[in-house]
Formats: C-alpha cells, structure tokens, sequence
C-alpha cells in the first residue's frame, strides 16, 4: 500500500489506475527502493513524502512519473526537429560563413598584419596612445607564450557575434522604445534569455544543428549576448529629456529626423554601455562554447580541466583574462570619448 492510495480510491478511480502502467524508465528513487527492498511508504507523517508525479505514480500506476514529462518533451522536439531544420538552416547559414570567413582571414594573415592593424582600429576609437601600448603588451604577451592563434580565434568570433548583436539588438531596442506593447512583448524574452543557465542554450541547438557547423555555438553566443545592447537601447531612448523632444517637435522634425538626430546621439552613451556588456558576454559564452567545438582559448581551459593539466588551464584562463580586459578598456574608452563629445 503505498501513501497516497486513498487519494485515488476516494476519486473511484481504482479501475483506471490498475490498466494504466507507465513505460518511463524507473526513477533513481524508485530503483534504489528497490534495491533496498522498501516500499517506500512512509514509517510517519514526518516522512511523508510531498504528492509529486512519482509519489502518485507508485499509487496510481496509470498516473505519469516525471519522467514521462522529460520522455514527452524530448519526443517532441524530436518530431518537429526535421522541419525546423529545413527552416533554420538556409536562415542562419550566413552566421557559419561569416565565422568560417573571419577565422580563415584572422589566422592566414601574417601576425605583422594583424596586430598592427587591430592596434590602428584600438587607436581609431580611443586616442589614446597609452592604450594602444598596453594593447600591444598584451597582445605580443599572448604571441610569446605561443597562443597567439588562440587568441585571434577567440577574437574572431567575439568580433562576429558581437557585431551580428549590435546590428539586430539595436533596431529591437528602439523598436521597444517606441512601443510600449512591444516592450510588453519582449522584456519576459530577454528575462528568459537573461535567466537561462549558459549551458542551457546549448541542448536545443545540439539537436538542430551539427556540431561541425560554425552557427552551433554562434547562435548560442548571440542568443546569450544580445540582451544588454537590447535593454541599454530602449532604457537609453526612454531617457532622453521630454523637453529635448518637445523642442524637436516644435521645429517641426518628423518621428524619424527625432530618432537619428536627437534620440539616438543623446542615447549613444547609453547604447555603448550595452556594447560593452554584450562583448563581455560574448567572451563568457565562447569559453563555454568550446564544448561544441567552438576554437580560441576556451579549448585550452577544456583541455586542461579535462586532462588535469593545471598549467594549461591556468595560462589560459590568464589569456582570456587579458583579453577581456583590452575589450572592457577599449570600448571604456570609447564610450568616455562620447561623453566628452557631447559634453564640449
């Protein structure tokens, strides 16, 4: 006699539960009650167990366990998995060759190319020869130990999914700006988005995508880094002076003139602060995407925790660091360079 019989024999359903029988794999619980020879019904009240899927499967046989629930959303994805492929794939094929196309243009580039270049690009946006030196440290810090390669991997695909985020995050966030019903709609997906453990976007896209293909882990990248330059867009727009946009109105701009000449500029800080934690992330995820065969530094620290190669592991957590603080550094500075500009 298991706990909550009397449940099932007050409701007249003794009938149905004796044909039901539940073809889920046994639970861990279950089997270890097994093994142990109980019955699992509780010696008190204190032990009761709460009335869960499992504690009224042993009850009720033709009630579902637990694991009929994971079983069914499994064989459901599984049955609609054919034809989002057929959807997905031509859609996010331009992600794969866009990685594809920057890690062979990064990593067959002679380094006396690249790194004076990505200095040029350092100095561009910041004015700042100070920085530029200790972009130059760093980077030649990187090459000397031989990780080099790595590390452009890495920045490779943080330039790309970065980028591929700024380009659709923002159009969102002013879209929400505008709308309230559309930031309704939108702010529980960011939540979600925000909230979801990393290693969570990793399930569905293995099951959609091959984990050969560069748009595995560049979706889970994007998906994860886009919701700040979302969020900071619409916050950055919102908080724009209603006397700025009153005086707009009474020079007669129209809705769009409003948005590129005054919301948008008076916003930028505000944007570029959502670009700074969306690289940010960016970074975060790579590493985690090493996983699904995602290259740069990530690999190594995988390879180091898997072969307890606690040297490895180090020296590469060190490389991500420094990278992560020249992109922190770089988009600072930029971002202070706005803010000058639209203060003078």
């Amino acid at each position: 006699m298991a706990t909550y019989d009397f449940i099932f024999s007050s409701l007249g359903l003794e009938e149905w539960c004796s044909e039901g029988q539940s073809d889920a794999p046994m639970s861990m619980a279950a089997l270890l009650q097994k093994t142990k020879g109980t019955t699992g019904e509780p010696e008190s009240l204190w032990d009761t167990p709460f009335p869960s899927m499992d504690a009224l499967n042993e009850s009720c046989a033709a009630f579902p366990q637990s694991r009929d629930l994971t079983k069914g959303l499994e064989e459901g994805f599984l049955s609609i998995k054919d034809n989002l492929s057929v959807v997905l794939d031509p859609l996010t094929q331009p992600l794969s060759w866009a990685l594809d196309g920057t890690l062979y243009g990064m990593l067959n580039t002679p380094w006396w190319i690249v790194i004076p270049l990505l200095l040029a690009v350092v100095f561009f946006v910041t004015k700042s020869w100070k920085l530029v030196g200790f972009v130059a440290g760093s980077l030649f810090l990187l090459a000397f130990i031989d990780y080099y390669r790595y590390a452009m991997e890495t920045l490779s695909i943080i330039f790309v999914c970065a980028l591929i985020c700024v380009l659709f995050g923002v159009p969102i966030g002013i879209a929400m700006s505008r709308s309230n019903m559309m930031q309704r709609l939108t702010v529980p997906v960011l939540d979600m988005l925000q909230t979801l453990p990393p290693f969570v976007y990793l399930i569905p896209l293995i099951f959609l995508f091959s984990v050969t293909e560069s748009k595995l882990y560049g979706i889970a990248i994007i998906l994860y880094a886009i919701v700040p330059v979302i969020r900071l867009t619409n916050l950055g727009i919102r908080l724009v002076d209603k006397d700025v946009i009153e005086a707009a109105d009474a020079f007669g701009m129209t809705s769009q003139q409003k948005l590129f000449k005054v919301q948008i500029p008076l916003a930028l800080p505000n944007i570029m602060a959502g670009v700074n934690q969306t690289i940010m992330m960016s970074l975060a995820m790579v590493v985690i995407a090493s996983l699904v065969s995602a290259p740069g530094l990530g690999v190594l620290v995988l390879q180091g925790i898997r072969n307890l190669e606690l040297g490895v592991g180090l020296v590469a957590g060190l490389g991500i660091v420094i990278l992560a603080v020249i992109l922190d550094r770089v988009t600072k500075a930029s971002l202070a360079r706005i803010n000058a500009s639209q203060k003078q």
